[in-house]
């Protein structure tokens, strides 16, 4: 219910923020955006509970951050191909149709190569999400469901790459008019510095607590 409430809230926030937008846009980019907040989320909480024992108890909530963050990026998906490309697959990937030439052309190579990007990472956060159950740990074995459920870094660097593009590149095109910036260029940048950062350092943690300790053995020894 947590999980639950607070993508409500973070969508309805996201939502209100952009509020001269066009409907299917504002919905479009509202859902995309917390998607990407709870899986930022959920990759921040193994570092910061290697760094302060006291928030260990919070390790539960990366299950259900992660498959409420598939479920925005389903409908995000289904908003960009019902209300954006209206359903036209060649358009997904930067084609657009030519009256003149009587065939689809490329014209935006970049918006092809984003959501080629985006669709990765949807496909392989459905293996994650349909796969963070006790179910399908005891199925698979500790061992394989341990390797699949490490592809969240797969699927968090593919999410930067692809949301990265539509913040910063997408509306760069020189036959249209460039709009004012999104506001949530920069934000977007402190949320994966915070967790790059988080993870360095728990990293950095980990290694001088093993260092320490076998110094002490040696000197046990």
């Amino acid at each position: 219910m947590v999980v639950i409430v607070l993508s409500v809230l973070g969508t309805g926030l996201l939502l209100y923020s952009r509020a001269e937008w066009s409907a299917m846009h504002r919905w479009n980019r509202a859902v995309g955006d917390m998607s990407i907040v709870l899986v930022a989320l959920a990759m921040a909480i193994g570092p910061v509970s290697r760094l302060w024992r006291g928030s260990v108890r919070f390790l539960p909530y990366r299950r259900e951050l992660g498959i409420y963050a598939i479920l925005l990026a389903l409908a995000h998906a289904a908003i960009i191909l019902f209300g954006w490309v209206t359903l036209d697959l060649m358009r997904l990937f930067g084609f657009e149709f030519h009256p003149g030439l009587q065939r689809y052309v490329m014209v935006n190579h970049g918006f092809a190569l984003a959501n080629l990007i985006g669709l990765l990472a949807l496909l392989y956060g459905i293996i994650l999400a349909v796969t963070s159950n006790d179910y399908s740990q005891r199925r698979l074995g500790n061992n394989v469901w341990k390797f699949i459920q490490q592809g969240t870094y797969i699927l968090w660097w593919l999410t930067v790459l692809h949301t990265a593009y539509f913040l910063f590149l997408h509306f760069l095109d020189y036959h249209r008019q460039t709009p004012d910036p999104n506001w949530a260029q920069w934000p977007f940048v402190a949320l994966v510095a915070s967790v790059v950062a988080l993870q360095f350092a728990a990293s950095t943690a980990t290694w001088r607590k093993s260092r320490l300790k076998r110094t002490g053995m040696a000197k046990a020894e």
